[in-house]
């Protein structure tokens, strides 16, 4: 039987060849966009779950209580004391690892050199995470502080091989580490915080930078990693480490408490110190695009088949006429169905393959198809199976219960009201998912582009940063004269991190008039040089820049103006306030910028001068010469300077840009998936404009011999349908409205939902609706009328 329903199925696949392409093609852009968008749906949600023991992995978060008695920021980062604190007390905690946060270094072997990701933790990292060894073993990797492990990629780029035990290597140009292990590359979908080229003990690290040794409680630019015992109660762990905290520090007032570390990338957004999603929702938004997509594929082939119903109602007819049941009728129809589907997928797979590498340069990440993998091939064939099911039910259904008498008779009904209701409210079904797309896609538009002309505070626009790193630390003053006098450069400065920025908060400060025992107010802090305001443009409220010709600016800051508010200081210039028990007195007050987030206000800043503070030199170019060659000079000077660093130059307004990447890839695939919803959409209105013109083929032939206009039948065809999609309008339109409008109040900077945006959006899939539906109408309407009349 099913040898023959497949043979049925594929003679009638060959017969009808403009409506089973058109099937195949839906099919397959349906299939092709909703593996792509679940393929990227699985990157994101595999994202820090490779490892064996992620279930027990926790990282440490802290919270910031606010003045209100709320949770004011919860952030990933810890203090340099309190890992071994927790390490001593809670014994739930198996292991635990004490880190910084990465950060870029030259390492190098011989003239080599190359800047990648550094990172230096404890040794119980190796007990953390089971990392692949392609050479050495945890228990030796990191008993020499002077030691680094390598991954693969790195060792090769060094060395041209992995076989690389025990050769040394440069790191930063000054301190010569032995290769102790070789490890495989950490999978894309690793958080940044983990993710690195060279890892090296935290025991080297204190020799390299004072705070890493210094046990404080008050510099939180460290990352806490722990593991629990699988029975553990992460709850009473964390009543544990409040307890804890609490007895060893009496002006502890920053709560800590584990969270899981696999949970982070997609729930990484607290609000009063509770997780209330993040990254999620736009994955359960691409899951609900991925499947819309296709569900409007399997729509589009459900109308396709009821259109050409009445080809195969005599088939039907003599079929049930000479013994055949129902139950065969549906096998064979579904037979079809699957015929169709599994050559989709084929072409789904074509397509995939075709338009990946573009999809992954779009969105700069690396996602392939696993040919050879079982759970893969598992989730594409339990789609494909879904998809034809689905697909072909209705279809299946329908056509087998034709009445063999009324088939045989040419006496089609249509189903009866639910049948004709079904078929309409699957077509504005499909184009109120399509508004909303689109609507949906043109306020995420608006919302990038109005954070992206948002001022930042400053004129990023010919701003230049350069990490200062080697002699650069040592010779600013002499590169400085050097590149000024080149007139590739009109002003720079160096401070201690770039103008964007993560981290560098701290909270010991105190000012004139404070009421509170303590501030729970997160500060910034910057230190910088002379030129600071003159070079990057920020707009100076009142006071001075620091200046050479006064020498007490050592013990002065400059403060923004939310600092300010903060301090409650009416006539600020010449006020004091204490950071870390130093006195500082004010010099100037300037705007605030955007240094870290542009969708919410930033932390107060306080920025000191310190020439011994190094770290990034900010240089603005002379726009009277070439940028190419603004460049070119830079690069030459610092090289010659700097020969064992690579000259790496920064545009700050590319800096910026970065910022925006959550939100451009949401509108991305937005912009994308939402012209594949509407093209797939238009196909399915097309095959149900064929349904309604082959039943009426007969009154159109009428209707023209008693003299109607080829006008008058497409207007009588298109009437139904242009209504359809404008009850679609008024669907859709509130729908989207409450949904973007709930998805803007997460933002405290956002645009509104301008009242045009409706009406285009509208107006546009009226549009190609009238399009499709016209070019269809059209052919119908301009049939010979003997055509349709010359069998009655």
């Amino acid at each position: 039987m099913f040898r023959l329903n497949l043979k049925i199925a594929l003679r009638n696949l060959w017969k009808n060849k403009t409506s089973s392409f058109i099937n195949v093609i839906g099919l397959a852009i349906g299939l092709a966009a909703c593996l792509m968008l679940l393929l990227y749906v699985t990157y994101e949600w595999n994202f820090d779950k490779q490892d064996k023991n992620s279930e027990h992995l926790y990282t440490v978060m802290t919270n910031i209580p606010g003045d209100d008695g709320k949770v004011a920021k919860t952030f990933e980062g810890s203090t340099t004391a309190l890992g071994p604190l927790l390490k001593a007390e809670i014994p739930e905690i198996k292991h635990l690892a004490r880190m910084n946060y990465l950060k870029q270094a030259l390492i190098a072997v011989g003239d080599n050199g190359f800047k990648k990701l550094g990172k230096f933790a404890e040794p119980e990292i190796l007990k953390l995470f089971n990392y692949q060894y392609i050479n050495g073993n945890a228990s030796t990797a990191m008993q020499n502080p002077k030691s680094v492990i390598l991954t693969e990629s790195t060792a090769k780029v060094l060395f041209g091989s992995t076989q690389v035990l025990n050769r040394t290597v440069r790191y930063q140009d000054k301190e010569d580490l032995t290769v102790s292990a070789v490890i495989k590359d950490l999978p894309d979908n690793t958080s940044a915080t983990l993710k690195f080229d060279f890892l090296m003990p935290w025991a080297f690290y204190e020799m390299v930078d004072n705070s890493a040794k210094d046990l404080n409680w008050g510099n939180f630019s460290f990352v806490t990693m722990v593991s629990l015992d699988p029975k553990a109660d992460l709850t009473k762990v964390n009543e544990k480490i409040e307890k804890v905290v609490k007895a060893h520090l009496e002006q502890a007032n920053q709560p800590y408490f584990l969270y899981p570390f696999s949970k982070l990338h997609l729930y990484g957004k607290f609000e009063n110190g509770v997780s209330v999603g993040g990254d999620i929702e736009q994955i359960y938004l691409f899951v609900g695009l991925a499947f819309g997509i296709l569900m409007i594929a399997c729509i589009n082939f459900m109308n396709m088949a009821t259109a050409k119903s009445e080809k195969r109602a005599k088939e039907v007819g003599i079929k049930k006429t000479i013994g055949a049941n129902r139950v065969s009728l549906i096998m064979q129809f579904l037979t079809e169905s699957m015929v169709l589907t599994f050559i989709s997928v084929i072409v789904a797979i074509a397509l995939l393959e075709i338009f990946l590498p573009t999809f992954n340069n779009l969105l700069n990440i690396r996602l392939s198809i696993r040919y050879f993998s079982a759970s893969g091939w598992m989730w594409i064939l339990g789609i494909v199976c879904l998809t034809g099911l689905i697909a072909g039910s209705y279809p299946a259904f329908y056509l087998s219960a034709f009445n063999p008498i009324q088939t045989l008779k040419r006496r089609i009904k249509s189903g009866g009201i639910f049948a004709i209701n079904l078929r309409q409210v699957l077509v504005v079904g499909q184009f109120c998912f399509a508004i909303v797309l689109i609507i949906s896609t043109m306020v995420i538009y608006r919302q990038i582009q109005f954070i992206k002309n948002k001022p930042v505070g400053f004129d990023v626009n010919a701003l230049i940063e350069i990490p200062q790193e080697g002699e650069l630390k040592t010779k600013f003053e002499v590169i400085k004269s050097q590149l000024l006098k080149s007139g590739a450069v009109t002003s720079m400065f160096q401070s201690s991190v770039g103008l964007s920025h993560r981290g560098q908060n701290f909270m010991d400060i105190r000012w004139d008039g404070m009421v509170k025992p303590q501030n729970t107010q997160l500060f910034n802090q910057l230190s910088t040089t002379y030129d600071f305001i003159k070079t990057n443009g920020i707009k100076l409220i009142e006071g001075r820049d620091f200046s050479e010709k006064f020498a007490s600016d050592t013990a002065a800051v400059m403060v923004s103006a939310s600092a300010i508010k903060a301090f409650g200081y009416e006539n600020p210039i010449g006020k004091s306030v204490t950071v870390f028990g130093d006195k500082f007195n004010i010099i100037g007050v300037f705007d605030d910028y955007v240094w870290d987030s542009p969708y919410k206000s930033n932390n107060p800043m306080v920025v000191f001068f310190d020439e011994n503070r190094t770290g990034t030199v900010t240089m603005r170019l002379n726009e009277a010469n070439p940028i190419a060659q603004n460049i070119a000079t830079i690069t030459q000077i610092t090289k010659q300077l700097n020969p064992a660093y690579p000259t790496e130059i920064s545009f700050l307004n590319s800096i910026y840009l970065e910022k925006y990447n959550s939100e451009k890839t949401l509108g991305l695939l937005s912009n994308i998936f939402g012209g594949l919803a509407i093209f797939v959409s238009c196909l399915g209105l097309y095959g149900l404009v064929a349904y309604s013109a082959e039943q009426r083929t007969k009154e159109f032939g009428v209707r023209k011999v008693l003299g109607a206009s080829l006008f008058n039948l497409m207007q009588l065809l298109s009437l139904s349908f242009v209504k359809m999609i404008i009850v679609s309008i008024v669907i859709a339109a509130p729908l989207s409205y409450y949904l973007m409008d709930e998805w803007l109040t997460k933002f405290e900077y956002h645009t509104e939902i301008t009242w045009w945006i409706i009406p285009v959006a509208g107006f546009g899939t009226l549009l190609m609706a009238l399009v499709t539906v016209s070019f269809q109408a059209y052919k119908s309407a301009n049939a010979n009328p003997v055509d349709a009349l010359k069998y009655e």
